[in-house]
Protein backbone atom coordinates (compact mmCIF):
# COMPACT_ATOMS: atom_id res chain seq x y z
CA UNK A 1 0.00 0.00 0.00
CA UNK A 2 0.98 3.95 -0.70
CA UNK A 3 1.86 5.62 2.56
CA UNK A 4 -0.40 8.77 0.89
CA UNK A 5 -1.02 9.83 -2.72
CA UNK A 6 1.01 13.33 -2.59
CA UNK A 7 3.96 11.71 -1.21
CA UNK A 8 3.79 9.50 -3.47
CA UNK A 9 4.01 12.04 -5.94
CA UNK A 10 6.28 14.27 -4.78
CA UNK A 11 8.73 11.54 -4.50
CA UNK A 12 8.50 10.24 -8.10
CA UNK A 13 9.09 13.79 -9.44
CA UNK A 14 12.22 13.88 -6.98
CA UNK A 15 13.56 10.64 -8.42
CA UNK A 16 13.11 11.65 -12.15
CA UNK A 17 14.40 15.34 -11.44
CA UNK A 18 17.72 13.89 -10.38
CA UNK A 19 17.64 10.74 -13.15
CA UNK A 20 17.53 8.28 -10.23
CA UNK A 21 14.30 6.85 -12.05
CA UNK A 22 14.90 6.79 -15.76
CA UNK A 23 12.63 5.88 -18.55
CA UNK A 24 13.11 4.78 -21.86
CA UNK A 25 11.02 2.51 -24.03
CA UNK A 26 12.62 3.05 -26.97
CA UNK A 27 16.05 1.96 -25.91
CA UNK A 28 15.59 -0.66 -22.86
CA UNK A 29 17.49 -1.52 -19.45
CA UNK A 30 18.49 -4.82 -19.45
CA UNK A 31 18.22 -6.00 -15.52
CA UNK A 32 20.92 -8.34 -13.68
CA UNK A 33 17.78 -11.26 -13.93
CA UNK A 34 17.93 -10.59 -17.61
CA UNK A 35 14.60 -9.15 -17.72
CA UNK A 36 14.35 -5.98 -20.53
CA UNK A 37 12.34 -3.21 -18.89
CA UNK A 38 11.68 0.39 -19.53
CA UNK A 39 12.70 2.21 -16.09
CA UNK A 40 15.69 1.83 -14.24
CA UNK A 41 16.08 3.07 -10.73
CA UNK A 42 18.59 3.83 -8.34
CA UNK A 43 17.40 5.10 -5.27
CA UNK A 44 21.12 5.08 -3.66
CA UNK A 45 21.40 7.92 -6.28
CA UNK A 46 19.47 10.37 -4.35
CA UNK A 47 21.52 10.24 -1.01
CA UNK A 48 23.65 12.42 -3.10
CA UNK A 49 20.97 15.42 -3.28
CA UNK A 50 20.52 16.60 0.17
CA UNK A 51 16.77 18.50 -0.52
CA UNK A 52 15.39 14.54 -1.53
CA UNK A 53 17.18 13.26 0.65
CA UNK A 54 16.04 15.03 3.54
CA UNK A 55 12.31 14.75 2.13
CA UNK A 56 12.79 10.62 1.89
CA UNK A 57 14.22 10.31 5.32
CA UNK A 58 10.94 12.30 7.05
CA UNK A 59 8.32 10.13 5.20
CA UNK A 60 9.86 7.23 5.63
CA UNK A 61 10.37 7.94 9.63
CA UNK A 62 6.51 9.27 9.54
CA UNK A 63 5.37 5.95 7.67
CA UNK A 64 6.94 4.00 10.38
CA UNK A 65 5.12 5.57 13.30
CA UNK A 66 1.92 6.28 10.99
CA UNK A 67 1.68 3.04 10.13
CA UNK A 68 3.25 0.50 12.13
CA UNK A 69 3.75 2.82 15.79
CA UNK A 70 6.87 3.01 17.44
CA UNK A 71 9.34 -0.46 17.26
CA UNK A 72 12.52 -1.47 19.20
CA UNK A 73 14.40 -1.57 16.68
CA UNK A 74 14.97 -0.17 12.79
CA UNK A 75 16.51 -2.06 9.97
CA UNK A 76 17.89 -1.71 6.74
CA UNK A 77 18.24 -4.34 3.90
CA UNK A 78 22.03 -4.84 2.13
CA UNK A 79 23.20 -2.98 0.64
CA UNK A 80 20.28 -0.18 -0.86
CA UNK A 81 18.84 0.81 2.35
CA UNK A 82 21.23 0.15 4.80
CA UNK A 83 22.21 4.08 4.74
CA UNK A 84 18.40 5.21 4.66
CA UNK A 85 17.51 2.62 7.45
CA UNK A 86 20.19 4.38 9.95
CA UNK A 87 18.75 7.86 8.93
CA UNK A 88 15.58 6.67 9.63
CA UNK A 89 16.75 5.01 13.22
CA UNK A 90 18.78 8.36 13.93
CA UNK A 91 15.46 10.63 12.64
CA UNK A 92 13.58 8.17 15.47
CA UNK A 93 16.15 8.15 17.79
CA UNK A 94 16.21 4.29 17.80
CA UNK A 95 18.88 1.56 17.06
CA UNK A 96 19.84 0.37 14.23
CA UNK A 97 20.79 -3.13 12.64
CA UNK A 98 21.42 -4.43 8.80
CA UNK A 99 20.22 -7.46 7.24
CA UNK A 100 22.86 -9.18 4.80
CA UNK A 101 21.71 -11.12 1.82
CA UNK A 102 23.44 -13.94 2.86
CA UNK A 103 25.53 -14.88 6.45
CA UNK A 104 29.15 -13.60 6.70
CA UNK A 105 31.57 -16.57 5.19
CA UNK A 106 34.37 -15.97 7.70
CA UNK A 107 34.30 -14.45 11.69
CA UNK A 108 31.29 -15.04 13.61
CA UNK A 109 28.83 -15.72 10.41
CA UNK A 110 26.42 -12.97 10.76
CA UNK A 111 23.58 -12.26 8.54
CA UNK A 112 22.44 -9.93 10.96
CA UNK A 113 24.84 -6.72 11.80
CA UNK A 114 24.06 -4.76 14.64
CA UNK A 115 22.92 -5.37 17.90
CA UNK A 116 19.68 -7.46 17.87
CA UNK A 117 18.02 -9.95 20.51
CA UNK A 118 14.66 -11.84 20.72
CA UNK A 119 11.77 -10.12 21.45
CA UNK A 120 12.36 -6.63 20.14
CA UNK A 121 10.35 -5.43 17.53
CA UNK A 122 11.52 -4.37 14.20
CA UNK A 123 10.60 -2.27 11.06
CA UNK A 124 12.31 -3.03 8.33
CA UNK A 125 13.42 -0.39 5.50
CA UNK A 126 13.59 -0.95 1.97
CA UNK A 127 14.82 1.31 -0.85
CA UNK A 128 13.05 -0.84 -4.13
CA UNK A 129 10.72 -3.48 -4.07
CA UNK A 130 10.81 -5.55 -6.91
CA UNK A 131 9.31 -9.28 -6.96
CA UNK A 132 10.29 -8.70 -2.72
CA UNK A 133 11.96 -11.91 -1.98
CA UNK A 134 15.62 -10.49 -1.09
CA UNK A 135 13.57 -8.06 1.18
CA UNK A 136 11.56 -10.63 2.40
CA UNK A 137 14.68 -12.58 3.40
CA UNK A 138 16.07 -10.37 5.57
CA UNK A 139 11.94 -9.92 7.33
CA UNK A 140 12.87 -13.90 7.88
CA UNK A 141 16.04 -13.99 9.14
CA UNK A 142 15.09 -11.25 11.99
CA UNK A 143 12.55 -13.86 12.63
CA UNK A 144 14.62 -16.83 12.68
CA UNK A 145 16.50 -14.41 15.26
CA UNK A 146 12.99 -14.35 17.35
CA UNK A 147 12.09 -10.91 16.64
CA UNK A 148 8.73 -9.35 15.99
CA UNK A 149 8.62 -7.97 12.44
CA UNK A 150 6.25 -5.16 12.60
CA UNK A 151 6.52 -4.78 8.41
CA UNK A 152 8.46 -2.98 6.06
CA UNK A 153 8.35 0.72 4.50
CA UNK A 154 9.95 1.09 0.79
CA UNK A 155 10.75 4.51 -1.44
CA UNK A 156 9.56 2.95 -4.06
CA UNK A 157 7.82 -0.55 -5.39
CA UNK A 158 7.36 -1.41 -8.76
CA UNK A 159 3.48 -3.14 -7.98
CA UNK A 160 4.01 -6.46 -9.20
CA UNK A 161 1.21 -8.80 -8.36
CA UNK A 162 4.31 -11.66 -7.33
CA UNK A 163 5.33 -9.16 -5.14
CA UNK A 164 2.07 -8.61 -3.67
CA UNK A 165 1.54 -12.26 -3.62
CA UNK A 166 4.50 -12.77 -1.53
CA UNK A 167 4.17 -10.58 1.03
CA UNK A 168 0.59 -11.60 1.71
CA UNK A 169 2.03 -15.16 1.54
CA UNK A 170 5.03 -14.22 4.49
CA UNK A 171 2.14 -11.84 6.20
CA UNK A 172 4.62 -8.90 6.14
CA UNK A 173 2.54 -5.32 5.60
CA UNK A 174 4.28 -3.39 2.94
CA UNK A 175 3.99 0.65 3.09
CA UNK A 176 5.95 2.42 -0.23
CA UNK A 177 6.51 6.25 -0.33
CA UNK A 178 5.54 5.62 -4.20
CA UNK A 179 4.65 3.55 -6.71
CA UNK A 180 4.71 2.14 -10.75
CA UNK A 181 1.21 4.08 -10.85
CA UNK A 182 2.27 7.09 -9.40
CA UNK A 183 5.65 7.57 -11.26
CA UNK A 184 4.25 6.92 -14.79
CA UNK A 185 1.44 9.93 -13.81
CA UNK A 186 3.91 12.00 -12.84
CA UNK A 187 6.14 11.42 -15.55
CA UNK A 188 3.27 12.43 -17.79
CA UNK A 189 2.77 15.33 -16.05
CA UNK A 190 6.07 16.50 -15.77
CA UNK A 191 6.58 15.63 -19.79
CA UNK A 192 9.02 13.05 -19.32
CA UNK A 193 7.24 11.08 -21.35
CA UNK A 194 4.31 11.42 -23.54
CA UNK A 195 0.76 9.95 -23.79
CA UNK A 196 2.01 7.28 -26.57
CA UNK A 197 4.20 5.49 -23.96
CA UNK A 198 1.45 4.82 -21.14
CA UNK A 199 0.67 1.17 -22.91
CA UNK A 200 4.17 0.47 -23.41
CA UNK A 201 4.54 0.97 -19.74
CA UNK A 202 1.86 -0.68 -18.67
CA UNK A 203 2.20 -3.93 -20.47
CA UNK A 204 5.61 -4.12 -19.11
CA UNK A 205 4.52 -3.88 -15.55
CA UNK A 206 1.74 -6.57 -16.39
CA UNK A 207 3.85 -8.86 -17.83
CA UNK A 208 7.93 -8.19 -17.40
CA UNK A 209 9.11 -11.62 -18.16
CA UNK A 210 8.47 -10.97 -21.46
CA UNK A 211 8.07 -7.28 -22.58
CA UNK A 212 10.62 -6.36 -25.21
CA UNK A 213 11.43 -9.99 -25.81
Amino acid sequence: MLYNKETALKVAEQLLQIKAIKLSVNKPYTWASGWKSPIYCDNRLSLSYPKVRNYIRRELASAVIEKFGEPDVIAGVATGAIAWGALVAQDLGLPFVYVRSSAKGHGLANMIEGYIESGLSVVVVEDLISTGMSSLKAVNALRDAGCKVNGMVSIFTYGFEDADKNFKNEKCKLVSLSDYDSLIKQAVTSEYINESSIKSLASWRNNPSVWGV
